[in-house]
């Protein structure tokens, strides 16, 4: 029986006892009100141990008079639902684009799945923005397209993030990008930069399509191909002027996509519930701290930070002239903010050393008494013997610090198992395998593939 039929069981028992029921609701001010049942706002825990809900029930039956009724939030993609505004193709090649990704994300069911679990974490965050913009909510669905939902999703083409930015077109929106962060990871900033971007796009060529393919294909490409049609008197919509193929199959994926969500039972596809409430909150650092002492303040795994903060590329964030902005998951916070407040020693184990030029890396290692591949791998320097001209670098104050980086697989920021591919033109599942040195069998088990074949414009994710 679920905890939230064992309260409503527990509702039933309450009014057998007592014809007066006094309904408590969490209020967004953080007390307590008497309130009428239309007007309650009610708090959702995701996951409630048997325990915690045998000890809340044994609380209300000493007090049946105050009963706190839980109730989950709609879910997320009701809300993605109600919102499209982008058409169905009219074309016939592109309906038969659209029918070849359903058919084949039917096909890989486990890995759809997966591909949606990994949404839960910022897909709130997207469709609130989309949204405040008035803007279709497909849009909401393009991270799925770009990069299956992974912030550190990095293609061959050096997009990165989220929405795949490139370094100009990041650079072009604010997206910062230097030896601390790239911000074109950062889930925050560059949604808004995607959506500005995006927005920009819709002004300039009239419709959504059209601006999808810009965002693809680069809006030069498209301007060029609406003025060729314009010269030969053709139509310039986005299904009749020339695309690269992947532009072409962009919209037709989305819509796809867009299918499958409004009805998963009918392509085999387990859409997983995701509440329509905020999975992660903002905290505020004002002076440089160490990633490994956030993750012991709040208590969460490396992955789990670096999933809601992969702009950061050090296990340093130093203090910059404006407050940096962390996320944790909301749940999180207040354990974070708690152990922060009794936390008596120093928020930073690094020393930051700025190397003369032309310096010897392996000179500067034996002066600080670290291993030269350790300080390598802490600080990029693979392939470099002397340092350039303004280079910065992390020192490692304890030797505990010092061992760490010296363990096989671990590295300065990356603390996850699953790295991506965006399938590009020219690719095969071998050619991805020996480029992340890993077996094609094991591409092929870790994707749910039955074959060598794959889909130019789909993700492959890589076991590391």
């Amino acid at each position: 029986m679920s905890w939230f039929t064992k309260y409503i069981h527990f509702i039933v028992f309450g009014i057998f006892l007592s014809s007066s029921i006094n309904l408590k609701a969490e209020t967004s001010d953080d007390h307590c009100h008497c309130v009428n049942a239309q007007q309650q706002i009610f708090e959702y825990v995701d996951e409630v141990e048997d325990s915690e809900i045998t000890q809340s029930t044994s609380e209300a039956r000493t007090s049946p008079r105050e009963i706190l009724i839980q109730e989950k939030p709609e879910n997320i993609w009701k809300v993605v639902n109600k919102g499209y505004g982008i058409p169905d193709p009219k074309k016939k090649w592109a309906k038969k684009v659209v029918k070849k990704y359903e058919r084949w994300y039917s096909e890989h069911p486990v890995y759809t799945y997966r591909m949606f679990e990994r949404t839960k974490r910022y897909i709130y965050y997207v469709v609130q923005e989309v949204k405040k913009r008035n803007m279709p909510m497909e849009i909401a669905l393009l991270p799925i397209i770009e990069s299956a939902y992974n912030p550190i999703a990095r293609s061959n083409m050096k997009a990165v993030g989220l929405w795949q930015f490139i370094p100009s077109t990041g650079k072009n929106y604010g997206l910062k990008q230097n030896w601390w962060k790239d911000e074109r990871s950062n889930v925050i900033l560059s949604t808004n930069a995607s959506l500005n971007y995006l927005e920009k796009l819709y002004k300039q060529f009239g419709t959504w399509e059209l601006a999808l393919a810009g965002y693809n294909a680069g809006e030069g490409k498209v301007a060029r191909e609406i003025k060729k049609n314009k010269r030969r008197k053709r139509p310039t919509d986005y299904y009749t002027i020339s695309l690269p193929r992947e532009t072409d199959e962009y919209v037709s994926k989305l819509i796809a996509m867009k299918h499958i969500i409004q009805n998963p039972s009918k392509f085999n596809v387990d859409v997983p519930y995701i509440p329509n409430a905020p999975y992660f909150g903002e905290v505020t650092l004002t002076e440089q701290m160490d990633i490994d002492l956030i993750l012991k303040l709040a208590d969460i795994s490396s992955e789990e930070f670096e999933l809601l903060n992969a702009h950061h590329k050090r296990p340093l964030i130093p203090k910059e002239q404006e407050p940096t902005i962390i996320l944790l998951p909301k749940y999180k916070i207040e354990t974070y903010n708690k152990n922060l407040a009794e936390h008596n020693e120093p928020l930073s184990n690094w020393v930051l050393y700025k190397p003369k030029r032309k310096e010897s890396i392996m000179k500067v290692a034996k002066r600080f008494d670290i291993n030269l591949s350790t300080f390598k791998r802490i600080n990029s320097l693979n392939g470099r013997v002397t340092f350039r001209k303004n280079s910065t670098v992390l020192i490692p104050k304890s030797n505990a610090l010092k061992s760490k980086y010296t363990l096989k697989g671990t590295g300065d920021y990356n603390y996850t198992s699953v790295g991506t591919h965006h399938v590009s033109k020219g690719d095969t599942l071998g050619g991805i395998a020996r480029k992340y040195k890993v077996s094609i069998e094991d591409l092929k088990e870790f994707n749910e593939l039955d074959s060598h074949i794959i889909i130019i414009g789909t993700t492959i994710d890589i076991p590391q």
